[in-house]
């Protein structure tokens, strides 16, 4: 069959591994390696790098999120950072953003554990706060500015990043809908709220700063369609990017003995958004 062979399979195998850099799968791969690493340590230890809200130290701020007292929660945060990390960098090096997402990254790992565990004194409470999820969430926040960047790199050269915000502020709303109660009586009305809120913003954003489709949507999809490996991992991204939220905000977070965290999960999220936004709109790194 006659074509370019980037447009193939078997093109985008050969970009994708031509483009990955040893060091950087090595990084990659360090995370789950000193999460594991943790994991192994007597229970006792691992309890005493856990972050207690009543007696915060800046050791335990960052040690907290490298935590794990069970299996189940380990496997999934392993789980979550394999598809996250490993769809980003994709995204990152065939998008031309290589150096933004691994700046991202860096900051995730190395700063954040700080951040959230400070912002997380803000709801006092008498707990002990652990576990790599929050981190998680700023992989995932990361996300549609690294498909920005590959749908422009690759199908879509007029882009605009005045849409960003706009996805943002929906996709805010779609957490919502996700973690609060929705009805249309008491404390469901906040969930009710704050999803249409989201929606509202989001669409009035994209209406006021006269964000237009130029081109018919089903010109924008043969686009991504007819490149064969470049559009799967478009698609896979924004599948990843829209399901991930039901993982990271569930409807009922009581588990056995311990309550997921949607605060830090959403602070992780917009953080993660917001920082590496700014540094976009400032081109900030020279790719």
């Amino acid at each position: 069959m006659d074509g370019d062979s980037e447009s193939t399979p078997a093109g985008f195998r050969q970009e994708l591994l031509a483009r990955a850099r040893a060091v950087d799968l090595l990084a990659l791969g360090a995370v789950p390696a000193v999460l594991v690493a943790v994991f192994a340590l007597p229970e006792a230890t691992r309890l005493s790098f856990a972050f207690a809200y009543t007696d915060p130290t800046a050791v335990t701020a960052f040690t907290a999120h490298y935590v794990h007292l069970g299996t189940g929660h380990l496997a999934g945060n392993l789980a979550g950072y394999g598809l996250l990390a490993s769809v980003g960098y994709a995204l990152a090096v065939l998008g031309g953003r290589r150096r933004f997402f691994l700046t991202s990254m860096a900051t995730f790992l190395l700063a954040f554990p700080f951040v959230l565990s400070a912002l997380n004194l803000a709801v006092p409470r008498n707990a002990v706060g652990f576990g790599f999820s929050g981190i998680n969430m700023a992989f995932a926040g990361v996300l549609p500015l690294l498909l920005w960047a590959y749908a422009r790199d690759r199908f879509f050269p007029t882009a605009s990043l005045r849409a960003l915000p706009a996805v943002f502020f929906l996709l805010v709303g779609w957490i919502a809908l996700l973690a609060l109660p929705v009805s249309t009586d008491g404390i469901g009305l906040a969930g009710l709220g704050m999803a249409a809120t989201g929606l509202v913003t989001g669409v009035a954003y994209a209406w006021r700063t006269e964000i237009r489709l130029r081109h018919p949507v089903r010109e924008r999809v043969r686009a991504v369609t007819s490149q064969a490996g470049y559009g799967d991992l478009f698609v896979i991204g924004t599948v990843v990017l829209v399901g991930y939220p039901i993982v990271g905000f569930p409807s009922d977070p009581t588990g056995s003995g311990s309550v997921v965290n949607l605060y830090v999960h959403l602070l992780g999220f917009c953080l993660a958004f917001i920082g590496p936004f700014i540094l976009l709109v400032g081109d900030v790194i020279d790719e």
